[in-house]
Parts: structure tokens; C-alpha cells; sequence
């Protein structure tokens, strides 16, 4: 009986991924935190709660227009403390390097990553570094922990209602785009630019505004269409977004037409997808709009009854089923 190898696929956000995730680690690791499958775990500590996440970092090239790896490290692991309603605090740091990595690329990766803590109020409480031999790793990978202290509690995958509607904070796809556009050395005559930022500063407004919310999340591996699903199956509901609405630059829409991709299948590192009750809606686009992150949020679709899927109206005005990422579409955006 030949042996089952892991595939590429398995880490590229959509159905592998969660059969890896579902059927295999949780097999090990499973406990009533982690089995929820949020982005980050929340944790009670002398009457205050806390999140807390880890995440790792390959992305390939290291260098793209609008971050680079450090940069992304950081986001990263804000951005998924902040969609669980959490101020981030403190970060650890682990750097694999590749024996012969030059140090000019090293500060300036560490440069990207001191501005994007700034930029989080976060702190370094722990690091480690490892220089490794020559072509073990394919230049540096990082390694993150995250902690922060939940302000907005509540948040959960579990918690979409019919008659919510869906917000996202911004243009999608952009990220995907701009990483497969500058590793395949394809050149336009507009650049694509990674929407790589940190979401904190953004959603600060919304969880001081007592809006109420029921789910946040950051579309990274699987886009826009893994989160979907990922919140339809979780709550048993269904989703139906209005594909003129989900805001995609023209660039990003011609790559992908040009490419045979379908922009909400992107990962997206600067962006949030938000359910919450209709009746709270344009006050939360008011506020998320006031934000330079935020300024072309948009209501792109409704939760409804019936069985988990994932419903797309298309320009023509006809129905048909949102498929989620399956195989290998975009190994190491992340």
C-alpha cells in the first residue's frame, strides 16, 4: 500500500488544508480552544482574557513591492490577534537564515518589522536565531508567537446570523497577485502592490464604537472564498455575496483573466471580512471609511438559512455556487 505524502496543496488554505488541519493535527493536538479553528486561541488569565496565536513565514520572494517578509511577519500575527477582538501586546521571534545571507537584507527585513511593531504597540519578549547550512533553508524563514488582551470579546466563526451582511474592508486579491506577479517575473504596465498593513489601527474604532459584531477575519491562504466557506460551515448558515460589489483593482482583475484566476480565490494581507447585523452596517462602514485602510469598504453580500454554501450572483444577474481553493494555487504567499 503506497504511503500518503504531504502536497504543496495542503498548505494553500482550502479544502486539503482543512482536511490536514481536521483529520491529522487535530488528531494530536485537539482541546476545546484549538478545535475552533479561530485565528487565534483566547485564554483566561486574573480575570482578563487573552489571545493568543502562532504563525510561520516562507514567502517567496522575500522582497515584493509593498513589504517584504519581515514586514509580513508582523501583520500577520497582529492582524490575526486583532480579528479575535484583541489589542495586540507581545510577540516572540524565531529567524531561520540560510548560511551566507547577507546582513544588508537581513537589517532591512529587521527594519520593516521594527516600524510594523510601532505601528502595533507591540513588544519582542522572546527570540531565537539559527544560521543553518547552506540550502536547508531558501533564505530565511521566521517563526512568530503572538499574545494580546481581548477588548471586544465575542468574536467567533460561530457566530454568523441570517440577515447579517458581509463588509470587506478593501480591494481583494491584491497580495496574491503582486507575490505570483513578481516570483513569475510577470511585468504590467500598472504594478501590482501587496495590500500587506496591520488591521489593529483600523478596527480600534469599531471595537470602542460598541457596534456589535459577530465575525472577523483576515482572507489570507484560501481569499476571500476559504473565509466564506470557513464561516458557513462553521455556523451553519449560507452566504450569498454580489460578485459587482467585492471591490478588485483593475489590475488585479486583468491578471487574473489573463492568468485563469478567480480574485477571491487571492490571499490578501491587509484586509478584513466582517458579519455583523444589517441594522449596524452603515455605521460600520462610516468608521471603517474614515480610515485610509478602510476607505473603499464595501457591503458585498448576506448571510441566509438553509444548508452551508456559498452563493455568488455574478454581473449577468444568474446564481451559481462560489467554488473554495482546491489543489495547489499559490504556495508560499505568506
Amino acid at each position: 500500500m503506497q504511503e500518503k505524502k504531504l502536497l504543496l496543496a495542503h498548505g494553500g488554505g482550502g479544502e486539503e488544508t482543512l482536511e490536514l488541519i481536521s483529520k491529522v493535527i487535530l488528531k494530536y493536538f485537539g482541546n476545546p480552544v484549538l478545535n475552533n479553528l479561530e485565528d487565534a486561541g483566547i485564554f483566561t488569565s486574573q480575570a482578563k482574557k487573552f489571545a493568543f496565536t502562532i504563525d510561520g513565514f516562507t514567502v517567496k520572494p522575500i522582497f515584493f513591492k509593498g513589504g517584504d517578509i519581515g514586514k509580513l511577519s508582523i501583520t500577520g500575527t497582529a492582524n490575526d490577534l486583532a480579528v479575535m477582538g484583541a489589542k495586540p501586546l507581545y510577540i516572540s521571534v524565531s529567524l531561520m537564515i540560510e548560511e551566507g545571507f547577507a546582513l544588508s537584507d537581513l537589517e532591512r527585513i529587521l527594519s520593516s518589522m521594527r516600524k510594523e511593531l510601532e505601528e502595533n504597540r507591540l513588544q519582542v519578549l522572546a527570540g531565537d536565531t539559527k544560521i543553518v547550512p547552506k540550502g536547508e533553508v531558501d533564505g530565511i524563514f521566521i517563526s512568530t508567537s503572538g499574545i494580546g488582551e481581548i477588548v471586544y470579546p465575542g468574536i467567533s466563526c460561530k457566530n454568523l446570523k441570517p440577515g447579517d451582511v458581509i463588509i470587506v474592508s478593501g480591494s481583494i486579491g491584491d497580495h496574491g497577485a503582486c507575490i505570483l506577479a513578481e516570483r513569475e517575473g510577470i511585468k504590467l504596465e500598472v504594478e501590482l502592490e501587496s495590500d500587506c498593513a496591520s488591521l489593529y489601527p483600523l478596527l480600534e474604532p469599531l471595537f470602542n464604537s460598541n457596534i456589535e459584531l459577530h465575525a472577523l477575519r483576515d482572507p489570507t491562504r484560501g481569499g476571500l472564498a476559504a473565509t466564506l466557506y470557513e464561516w458557513a460551515y462553521s455556523s451553519g448558515v449560507g452566504i450569498t455575496v454580489e460578485e459587482e460589489k467585492i471591490p478588485v483593482k483593475e489590475t488585479v482583475q486583468a491578471f487574473c483573466e489573463a492568468l485563469g484566476f478567480e480574485p477571491y480565490h487571492l490571499p490578501c494581507e491587509g484586509r478584513v471580512v466582517i458579519a455583523l447585523p444589517e441594522k449596524e452596517a452603515e455605521k460600520a462602514l462610516s468608521i471603517l471609511q474614515n480610515h485610509p485602510l478602510g476607505k473603499e469598504a464595501k457591503i458585498i453580500g448576506k448571510v441566509d438559512e438553509g444548508e452551508p454554501k456559498v452563493v455568488i450572483k455574478t454581473l449577468y444577474g444568474t446564481l451559481r455556487v462560489m467554488e473554495n481553493t482546491s489543489g495547489e494555487l499559490l504556495p508560499r504567499i505568506c
